[in-house]
């Protein structure tokens, strides 16, 4: 099955108006949070909210207050009692902390990488979290940045090093890599510049924080009609190769093989997948 994780939104648990208009954005996944976005006064509040909130329609991870938090147990039991497919644990540092979760809850994973920890221990952490199933690597941007006391300019350079060891650890591991957010929600032009050079890195799709962000989001990481129109050339050109008894082909000069062919499968099944979603 093709997973779609273009753009995956956070929402406060506590804010029941933004939940419920979730359900009809075009992010793919949502979510829930009850660590960031929500103040430490409300996290009761917020965690009564999210039984309520759960027909979303789509896929959707709760994101719970770290290890080191007093409301880490409480939301684990929350998470339990509501049989929570997906969790996001902040604040990893080592594959133990991912251990820790996966021995009291059944839910899938998705690891914030998001201290410099999480980033000297990101092959571990990977592996460790698809053992728990179809997880989600979240590169936590901000986190990372203000742990490592970065100055981080247009183009992340500061940054190079951690995202591309998390797209590393992720494509070993075989699961999907969310970028971080972009903080700015009304430079759209800076916005699809961070997420175009996100997918150039390997990242499946980015974390965003505003819902205007998620059309161009999605639109960096889904093929345009060039692509579609070059993935099935690819596939034919191969396809006639092989019924002439070659295992290569060429293509406008470019040698095609069965790895080429491979990823243009993905990109037509990507695109399929998107058509079906409308989105």
């Amino acid at each position: 099955m093709t997973r779609l994780r273009r753009t995956i939104l956070y929402v406060p648990a506590d804010n029941a108006r933004a939940l419920a208009k979730a359900r009809d954005l075009a992010a793919d996944a949502i979510i829930i949070d009850l660590e960031d976005a929500v103040s430490p006064e409300r996290k009761d509040a917020a965690r009564d909210a999210v039984a309520g909130a759960l027909d979303l329609g789509k896929e959707f991870a709760l994101r719970i207050n770290g290890p080191d938090t007093p409301w880490h147990a409480a939301d684990i039991e929350l998470a339990r009692a509501l049989d929570i497919r997906h969790v996001v644990l902040p604040k990893v540092r080592d594959s133990a902390d991912i251990a820790r979760l996966a021995e009291r809850t059944d839910a899938t994973i998705w690891p914030m990488m998001e201290t410099a920890d999480s980033i000297l221990h990101a092959g571990s952490i990977a592996k460790i979290a698809a053992s728990t199933g179809p997880a989600v690597l979240i590169v936590g941007t901000n986190d990372l940045a203000a742990e490592l006391g970065a100055i981080v300019g247009p183009g992340r350079a500061e940054l190079s090093h951690a995202l591309q060891q998390s797209v590393l650890a992720a494509k070993a591991a075989r699961l999907d890599i969310a970028d971080g957010v972009f903080n700015d929600v009304k430079d759209t032009a800076a916005l699809v510049a961070e997420a175009k050079a996100g997918r150039a890195l390997g990242m499946t799709g980015k974390t965003v924080i505003h819902p205007g962000q998620i059309e161009p989001v999605n639109r960096v990481f889904s093929p345009d009609e060039p692509a579609i129109a070059e993935a099935r050339a690819i596939i034919a050109a191969l396809a006639a190769a092989e019924a002439e008894g070659r295992s290569v082909a060429t293509l406008n000069g470019r040698l095609i093989e069965r790895l080429h062919v491979d990823a243009a499968e993905r990109t037509i099944a990507f695109a399929d997948a998107i058509a079906g979603t409308g989105a």
